[in-house]
């Protein structure tokens, strides 16, 4: 997925920390989230202006960032 419409880094904005379209949402929180058991659909109910596309773009990226991490410790 190209997630680089979707996940905003501005240096002013949550410390730099990546976040959804701009918003103030950071891609960390949506992932916690998830790791802490919430559902998509929870996700989604609980923030109105996040849509389906939003929370696979922060997989996405995170995923990237984990294989980032590898590749550069070989």
């Amino acid at each position: 997925m190209d997630y680089q419409h979707i996940i905003t880094i501005e240096p002013g904005k949550r410390s730099g920390k990546p976040c959804i379209r701009g918003m103030r949402i950071k891609v960390y929180d949506i992932l916690e989230y998830l790791a802490g058991g919430m559902t998509e659909p929870e996700i989604l109910e609980d923030f109105s202006e996040l849509t389906s596309e939003d929370i696979k773009a922060c997989l996405a990226f995170a995923a990237d960032r984990e294989k980032k991490i590898f590749v550069a410790s070989l």
